[in-house]
């Protein structure tokens, strides 16, 4: 019992401090911005974040001034000119889309092909001539997207038409990945784009988890190695012009390598547990964030799934037991916390569960009981006079 319980801190410590689960990044964190005093923080976070001066502001306001004229003098042909731009690219997508679902069935083992592969190098040519001209940088976001799809999926096709008959899927990913991950890797180290890099990461590692996986290595382990991997690239890219990619490389990361943790935690002791545990350390990842000012929009995500894992672990560990009462303790514990921490997200999610705990206490122990719910009314009348008598007494001192 003594080893189970020094594991469980170890987890709790490490993971609360390093891994953390900050999920689905963009959803929350904005919302909690409604004032000026609101507004005036999240500057102030995005400053430290990233390091911006007042120097810096009023340079990036003097440059907004100077780009704003000089868009005003932009002709109304360039912008004709990039509308049909992007609808002349809409278009031949939709037509080789059509014409490859249309025809399909009746094609050859080249033509299927060509119609993939071919289109796919096309759009890369495309690609490259219009990374190296530099004159339309709108489109280079769009073009690497189609080229990277059509490419992908063009190299399955040949493997499959070279290989018809055979089923080794883990084989062609992994030759797919080497030769994307290379495509994209040679683009970037030559154009230095964002969008690039993103392409290169992503191949890079879907090859490393193909190639350990047929190697063996149990999928779990392959989690957090990777998970990791990727959580310390997001931190080093911090400090780079592509920045932009820190904060989905450390969302990818973090909840890649908390999956293999949770799935050994959960195997050595149980879902309950590691349902808590891995929660608790959401939590304390989102709350070390808040105190660094960093990443509101992970902090609020944090604090949201982080709690959700944590109550509906408790919940089934004290369900029908002695200590049920401990719930609503943790729950009111909870209450205290979103207020000091001033977290909408940790509040929605102590909410539901104080009151999903009441409702379900309610119905298993006072069922036929009138005065319970007389009581809880009470309760809630008397709560909130004392949260009114303590609004004014914070206002006169």
């Amino acid at each position: 019992m003594t080893t189970l319980l020094v594991f469980i801190v170890i987890i709790v410590l490490i993971g609360g401090g390093i891994w953390g689960w900050p999920l689905l990044a963009g959803i929350l964190g904005i919302s909690s911005v409604t004032n000026k005093a609101g507004a005036l923080n999240y500057i102030t976070q995005l400053m430290n974040r990233y390091d911006i001066t007042p120097d810096d502001v009023e340079t990036a306001f003097q440059k907004q001034a100077s780009d704003r004229g000089s868009a005003d003098t932009r002709s109304k042909s360039d912008i004709a000119r990039t509308l049909f731009a992007y609808l002349g690219g809409i278009f031949i997508l939709a037509g080789i889309s059509t014409y490859i679902s249309m025809f399909w069935d009746s094609m050859g083992s080249v033509m299927r092909v060509l119609v993939t592969l071919g289109v796919g190098y096309i759009l890369l040519i495309v690609l490259v001539a219009t990374l190296h001209e530099n004159r339309f940088p709108r489109l280079v976001l769009p073009l690497t997207v189609a080229s990277v799809c059509m490419m992908t999926g063009g190299w399955f096709v040949l493997i499959h038409e070279l290989y018809p008959q055979g089923d080794n899927w883990r084989a062609a990913a992994l030759c797919v990945f080497a030769v994307m991950a290379m495509h994209q890797g040679a683009l970037f180290f030559k154009y230095r784009r964002t969008a690039l890099l993103f392409t290169g990461l992503f191949f890079s590692y879907g090859f490393l988890e193909v190639g350990l996986d047929m190697l063996g290595v149990p999928i779990a382990w392959v989690s957090i190695a990777l998970g990791t991997s990727v959580f310390l690239v997001g931190t080093a890219l911090e400090k780079t012009p592509y920045r932009l990619l820190a904060e989905p490389a450390l969302f990818i990361g973090i909840c890649w390598l908390n999956s293999g943790i949770f799935d050994r935690i959960d195997l050595f002791i149980a879902t309950n547990w590691a349902s808590l545990i891995t929660g608790m350390c959401i939590i304390f990842t989102a709350y070390g964030m808040h105190k660094s000012e960093r990443y509101p929009r992970l902090i609020a995500l944090g604090y949201f799934f982080g709690s959700i894992m944590a109550y509906s672990g408790l919940f089934d560990l004290v369900q029908n037991t002695s200590m049920e009462l401990l719930y609503l303790a943790v729950t009111a514990s909870g209450l205290y916390t979103c207020v000091v921490l001033q977290s909408r997200a940790l509040l929605l999610t102590t909410v539901i569960a104080m009151l999903g705990f009441m409702i379900y206490y309610s119905e298993e122990y006072f069922a036929d009981s009138l005065g319970w719910p007389v009581t809880l009314v009470l309760l809630g009348i008397a709560f909130l006079g004392v949260g009114a008598i303590a609004i004014k007494v914070k206002q006169r001192i």
